[in-house]
């Protein structure tokens, strides 16, 4: 993937604009989703942004008009179809932990839950998907994390989507306000390799959210439906401003 210039992504964004499309992000209230929602609202690119989660945030920022949310419940998602229609662009950020929810529920969190709001974004016209993942995400993995990362992603392709975008970011490197056992360590030396080694094993998230946006607003690929976006293509990306 060509990474462009700061003046054609101006360019970019002005055409992306002049369209006035809808998107939904799922996962808002994560670290990704906050920054994802925070650059949106920045570059003002989408005429309507929906918030879709299982409860109404309340941010550090009022929300502005363009800005609406949806509750649903994702254990009967069906019921919400109608959160998923209109929209040209889904950007997805749903996660959860095994720590958290146990195995049983970060499968259903991580996979089941992304596959079925795929689905319904498809049926509701969402052209482009944007999906979070991670890094080492394989389908074949003897590790729980990174199998049903790779289940995921094949499940997102398999809806069929005009344009499929897959982020496989590294380690996230943000200021997490819930504590996880262990995080903080790891962030600490991943923030001191990160300064060594930029692209090897973490990311920030802000870097993230910024090149899920600047993807969007960029031609996909020549004749591919799919396309993977590895760490450090996501750091070449999210650099740009």
């Amino acid at each position: 993937m060509a990474v462009p210039k700061p003046e054609e992504l101006k360019n970019l964004r002005e055409s992306f604009r002049a369209k006035k499309q809808a998107c939904f992000i799922l996962g808002a209230s994560g670290e990704t989703g906050k920054e994802l929602l925070a650059e949106i609202l920045k570059q003002q690119i989408f005429s309507t942004v929906t918030l879709i989660g299982r409860r109404k945030l309340v941010l550090e920022e009022p929300l502005n008009s363009s800005v609406k949310q949806e509750v649903v419940d994702f254990e009967k998602l069906d019921e919400s179809a109608a959160a998923f229609q209109g929209h040209d662009v889904g950007f997805c950020c749903l996660g959860t932990t095994r720590g958290k929810a146990g195995a049983a529920g970060f499968v259903r969190v991580d996979r089941d839950y992304v596959q079925h709001s795929a689905e319904l974004a498809k049926a509701g016209g969402c052209r482009h998907f944007v999906l979070q993942s991670s890094k080492g995400a394989d389908v074949s993995s003897s590790f729980l994390y990174l199998r049903v990362k790779g289940e995921a992603e094949a499940r997102v392709e398999a809806v069929g989507f005009d344009r499929c975008s897959i982020f496989r970011p590294g380690v996230l490197l943000c200021d997490r306000r819930e504590s996880r056992s262990g995080e903080w360590v790891t962030r600490k030396v991943l923030g001191a390799v990160a300064y060594v080694c930029p692209t090897l094993y973490s990311v920030p998230t802000v870097t993230v959210a910024r090149a899920m946006v600047n993807n969007v607003v960029m031609p996909g690929p020549d004749n591919k439906k799919v396309e993977i976006l590895e760490n450090a293509g996501i750091h070449a990306l999210g650099d740009v401003k």
